[in-house]
């Protein structure tokens, strides 16, 4: 993609203060141009919504061997859907830019994360949720000598025990789909007709649950299942 420099319209040449610093002449532009008033914000908001429409084609793009069935003309539609929620949350949220790094890395952050979101929800769009347990044979087997392996075993019949007895229904279909078969979290939660945040405290409170049944049993969670959990 070609690499143009968004100009701005400078409304004011003094420097507002986010977070306690001076903004850069280029961060003041945008924000004082974003709050301003008719045909200034309007042409502010176009050059933004431009930015976020490049952000977002270059993640799709970086992301389309994931949706390699989809054709261009999908994958530009699903860029520009990421740039108009990216617009729409810059815009909520402009008054938590800190001042940290520039306005429009900051803004360009939104984009990436939207296009991400378009693309794996776009990949699993057809796809079945697993719900169930379907990989337990995949997270133990890994050549162990014998003793290691009988131990895996034995840590993994108390995990599916204690998934099974210790989890409410939702925790344990939160669990497994993230932990176990690897659905990603934004499409669990659209699937689920609930947020990401609340999806994330639903994993906390289960794995925690499974510590304490597992530690109960003498088989604490090793760390490494437990930052898998977390992934």
């Amino acid at each position: 993609m070609p690499g143009t420099v968004c100009e701005v319209p400078l409304v004011d040449p003094e420097s507002p203060v986010a977070g306690g610093r001076a903004l850069d002449a280029e961060s003041s532009a945008w924000l004082r141009s974003l709050d301003a008033d008719g045909p200034v914000r309007d042409e502010a908001v176009a050059r933004l919504h431009a930015l976020l429409l490049r952000a977002a084609h270059f993640e799709v793009v970086r992301r389309r061997t994931a949706v390699a069935y989809v054709r261009g003309e999908e994958l530009e539609d699903l860029a520009m859907q990421a740039a108009d929620d990216a617009l729409v949350a810059v815009l909520a949220k402009r008054d938590q830019f800190r001042g940290e790094s520039r306005f429009t890395t900051w803004a360009y952050k939104f984009a990436l994360l939207e296009a991400s979101v378009k693309v794996r929800r776009r990949a699993w769009q057809h796809r079945e949720v697993p719900l169930e347990p379907e990989a337990w044979a995949l997270v133990p087997d890994r050549a162990l000598a014998p003793e290691a392996a009988a131990e895996g075993n034995e840590l993994i019949a108390a995990v599916q025990d204690a998934i099974a007895t210790k989890l409410t229904p939702h925790q344990r279909t939160v669990l497994v789909a993230l932990a176990i078969n690897g659905v990603p979290i934004d499409v669990l939660s659209e699937r689920l007709g609930t947020t990401r945040g609340a999806l994330y405290k639903t994993l906390h409170d289960a794995r925690r649950k499974l510590r304490a049944a597992l530690a109960a049993d003498g088989l604490p969670i090793r760390p490494q299942l437990s930052s898998e959990a977390s992934s």
